[in-house]
């Protein structure tokens, strides 16, 4: 950790970035998990899965709802829609209880006084939903963002903006408010043009996705594990973790969406994150002191 300051998440390697493959190797080969057969899904931002179901939700310009997809056939089952319109939805993340969070983040001309995030019911079915929603302000005026992440065992919601050169890691406080305005806390820092990032199941680790790139970062550490290349892909906005695979998806009619290993060494770091995360989040609960990881 980075004390006094931001933590850096891939500006530098702080380990050597053992995945099974040389440094200057070529992407990773994807192998194909489903194709979207719903004629609706045009624009895959955001990736999630929920009680065995693959969630995923459109770029700009839809309306409110996400889509439950089998991934067994690529097939929709389920869609659950609200009013009113979001005005930029960029990513989800798991929330629990067979929810996700819908993030209504993006912000391409950086005119928002704040954005929010949305707490929406999946599964089987058509739905319509009436979701609380939460406002979240930046402290250091608008941003753009296109990641969402979820603590999976404090619950807590990072977003990750999406700057040209270096991006910034924020985060929500704990718990939301649904009353008034949250503000966010700058954290960390992250690469250029994250697209879409995940938690690994363990909450010691997590993936952060660019159009071409994917980066390992530890938590709480924000510590960089390392980065490497994803398959080629139009424009790659969606990733998740599924079981030791990422499942990555992008924009388009019938587009696919794609797996990979995960690699070893962040499936390590996650493995070790745990107990940290569990005893972080009851001291800050309690308002204990939280030393240094």
């Amino acid at each position: 950790m980075v004390r006094g300051g931001r933590a850096a998440v891939g500006v530098a390697v702080v380990l050597p970035f053992l995945l099974g493959a040389a440094a200057g190797d070529g992407p990773a080969a994807g192998r194909p998990v489903l194709r979207f057969e719903d004629a609706d899904v045009v624009e895959s931002s955001g990736l999630a899965l929920v009680d065995g179901l693959l969630v995923t939700t459109n770029d700009s310009g839809d309306s409110g709802r996400v889509f439950a997809v089998d991934p067994a056939t690529g097939r929709t089952v389920g869609v659950t829609s609200w009013t009113p319109q979001p005005e930029d939805v960029e990513a989800l993340a798991p929330a629990g209880d067979g929810d996700v969070w819908v993030a209504d983040t993006g912000d391409n001309r950086h005119v928002r006084d704040s954005v929010e995030v949305l707490r929406v019911p999946v599964g089987r079915g058509e739905r319509d939903a009436a979701p609380e929603s939460y406002e979240l302000v930046y402290p250091d005026g608008a941003r753009d963002a296109e990641a969402l992440l979820a603590h999976p065992v404090t619950g807590q919601l990072f977003v990750v903006t999406k700057g040209v050169f270096a991006g910034t890691v924020y985060a929500a406080p704990l718990p939301l408010r649904a009353d008034r305005p949250n503000r966010l806390e700058e954290v960390a820092q992250a690469p250029g043009i994250v697209t879409d990032a995940s938690f690994l199941p363990g909450g010691g680790a997590l993936v952060l996705r660019t159009y071409a790139n994917a980066h390992a970062v530890a938590y709480p550490s924000w510590e960089s594990l390392g980065s490497w290349a994803l398959p080629a892909q139009d424009q790659g906005e969606g990733i998740t973790v599924a079981a030791d695979e990422l499942w990555l998806s992008t924009e388009g009619a019938r587009s696919q969406v794609l797996a990979v290993d995960l690699p070893r060494l962040a499936a390590a770091a996650d493995l070790a994150g745990p107990r940290w995360s569990v005893w972080r989040w009851l001291a800050t609960a309690r308002g204990l002191p939280i030393p240094a990881a």
